[in-house]
């Protein structure tokens, strides 16, 4: 049992932070890698007692935890080459011309840290996305301390993971207040962090309903900041005539894999099938129905998820004009979700709202739209998403060119033949899209770029060579990559 952080521990920790940045943010960025290479170093030091932790904890079996304890791992590794490259910093250099009329100042801009960030721990992925995961690893790649409240249905894998990091940063000799660990299984914490007047950016991956707190906390401040939630997304899969005409059978393959894979509980999972109503879907939907009556139902990660699923899934199935196709055959356990797939027209959907929603676990609902006209109307009414999908042949790609416009307007990313579930960690990997997906789209949380979050712009004009920052400086002593008189290029200035 963990007790909540009282008001004078979070006062500690907060001073702590600060003081921590305003020496962490001078270290070099060979420095700032090394730490995070150290992190990773000490993830896997922890062995398997942290793999049959976050077992007992959550629900989740083996191979799936090593898998997302080597993720962390090349995250943290990732980020850290990517923080020594320094693309993310934007350097950019305009050199002076005193000829010009006015003279024409030296301009040098580059990114630099914001200040202490909290992360909060996301509840699906308690390696990935939660106290070592992709948010602590922006962070301090950018040049900032890091303090992660511990999401309560993992706390004991949560508290394991900080002591990885906390060990890192002895070794690293990082500053005291570089990283903490607390508490809260209530909201009063989080309130408590979100508003204090040090915190200087949030990173949150969870429900819509947390995140929409902890944004509307942070612009009631005086002092207002950035907060970048990802909140969770109903990923809608446009399946168009002729892919679903020639390939029924396949598509229903791959949809019933997406849907069930881990219980339904990925951000990414599809939550929504959109199509027009065709002897071709018919033969899809017969096809799917078979596949999920027969999948396996399995334990969800924790009670409360469990029990919500359970809660919206009843809402959602009451609504009228929806209709189960296929549940799954075998008898649910307290604690399993029933993997559940279910219909409605496109009128139906375009008129209820609350079919809009999420139901986060195992379960998708097809939209069976009249015709075209219908299809879009559809598309044009759901809003951000973090990823949207279409299944089309070449020649559906063709006749629904508007289709197309809309479909990216709404998305993240946007994948083609292929299913929502699954996030690469990569530079052109984007894992955000418009609110309420996210609360700002301009920005990912997976994937180098992610450091650019936590860091602001700040320009310097008229400087001497020698007080400028590195990054800056005419000789390019970091041999990164700066635009410079509008060229990029790794050359020295003369």
């Amino acid at each position: 049992m963990y007790n909540d952080n009282t008001t004078a521990e979070l006062e500690e920790v907060m001073a702590k932070a600060v003081s921590a940045f305003h020496q962490y943010k001078t270290y070099s960025l060979a420095q700032r890698a090394t730490f995070m290479r150290t992190i990773a170093k000490e993830i896997e030091a922890l062995g398997d007692e942290l793999i049959q932790t976050a077992m007992a904890e959550t629900n989740l079996p083996e191979a799936r935890l090593v898998g997302e304890r080597g993720r962390t791992m090349f995250q943290l590794n990732n980020y850290a080459a990517a923080a020594e490259q320094g693309n993310w910093l934007e350097a950019s250099i305009d050199t002076a011309v005193p000829t010009n009329t006015p003279p024409k100042p030296d301009l040098r801009k580059m990114l630099i840290p914001l200040g202490p960030v909290v992360v909060f721990g996301a509840s699906n992925f308690p390696f990935a996305y939660s106290t070592a995961g992709g948010d602590t690893a922006c962070a301090f790649a950018a040049g900032c301390p890091v303090i992660v409240k511990a999401h309560p249905a993992h706390a004991k894998t949560s508290t394991l993971m900080a002591s990885a990091i906390l060990t890192a940063a002895t070794k690293c000799n990082m500053p005291d207040g570089i990283f903490s660990h607390v508490y809260g299984a209530g909201f009063e914490v989080g309130e408590y962090l979100a508003k204090h007047d040090a915190v200087k950016a949030i990173g949150f991956t969870g429900s819509f309903g947390g995140g929409k707190a902890l944004f509307d906390w942070a612009n009631q401040r005086k002092n207002p900041i950035p907060v970048f939630a990802e909140m969770g997304s109903v990923n809608p899969v446009f399946i168009l005539p002729e892919k679903v005409a020639t390939e029924s059978e396949s598509l229903a393959k791959q949809m019933a894999g997406s849907i069930t894979l881990g219980m339904g509980q990925f951000c990414t999972n599809p939550g929504l099938i959109i199509a027009i109503d065709t002897d071709g879907l018919e033969r899809f939907i017969q096809h799917l129905k078979r596949e999920i009556k027969t999948a396996v139902p399995a334990k969800m990660l924790h009670q409360g998820i469990a029990a919500n699923y359970a809660e919206k899934l009843a809402k959602a199935l009451a609504q009228k004009g929806v209709q189960v196709v296929s549940q799954t055959d075998e008898e649910v356990e307290d604690g399993k979700g029933l993997i559940t797939l279910a219909t409605t027209n496109g009128k139906t959907f375009l008129q209820n709202p609350t079919l809009h929603q999420e139901v986060f676990g195992p379960y998708s609902l097809i939209i069976q739209c009249a015709d075209e006209k219908e299809l879009l109307a559809v598309a044009k009414a759901i809003e951000g998403q973090l990823t949207a999908t279409l299944m089309a042949t070449p020649n559906d790609i063709r006749a629904h060119q508007e289709l197309l416009n809309y479909i990216q307007d709404i998305c993240g990313r946007f994948i083609f033949n292929n299913v929502p579930t699954g996030v690469d960690v990569s530079l052109p990997m984007h894992h955000g899209g418009p609110y309420p997906a996210s609360t700002d789209s301009r920005f990912t949380s997976v994937g180098a770029d992610g450091i650019k979050r936590f860091a602001r712009p700040l320009s310097y004009q008229n400087w001497d060579d020698e007080f400028l920052p590195e990054e800056l400086k005419n000789g390019n002593p970091l041999n990164i990559w700066r635009t410079v008189n509008n060229e990029l290029t790794r050359d020295q200035i003369s």
